[in-house]
């Protein structure tokens, strides 16, 4: 069966979530929005293409910064409206130049930061 992203699940403003995994470590590295012009873009170029929400622009992950996201494999969840991203990702994937986008956690009732950023 082909795969038709018009066909997945969107939001009332036609996005849905996508979550960014390291396909070689399994380490979450963060989480944006797609809409389908951009699941179909990344589908057909192999770099990880997002919907930026502020600017109302397609967001080629690594286009200004170099820390580009090469599409491995691209995952439907069962409800369809939930997408995870394997990539091999060259640099920083967080805009604070951290590895991940998930480097503070919450311990006894305090936040903790786990990682400091890339030099």
């Amino acid at each position: 069966m082909a795969f038709d992203p018009v066909e997945l699940t969107y939001d009332a403003a036609g996005l849905i979530p996508a979550i960014a995994q390291d396909a070689a470590t399994g380490e979450v590295l963060m989480f944006a929005w797609m809409n389908a012009d951009a699941v179909a873009q990344t589908l057909a170029t192999g770099r990880v293409t997002y919907w930026s929400r502020s600017r109302q622009a397609f967001w080629i992950k690594g286009e200004t910064s170099g820390h580009v996201q090469r599409l491995v494999e691209l995952r439907v969840d069962c409800d369809r409206d939930c997408l995870l991203v394997l990539v091999d990702q060259t640099g920083p994937a967080c805009h604070t130049n951290r590895r991940s986008c998930f480097y503070t956690a919450v311990r006894d009732g305090a936040e903790v930061e786990l990682t400091q950023p890339l030099v």
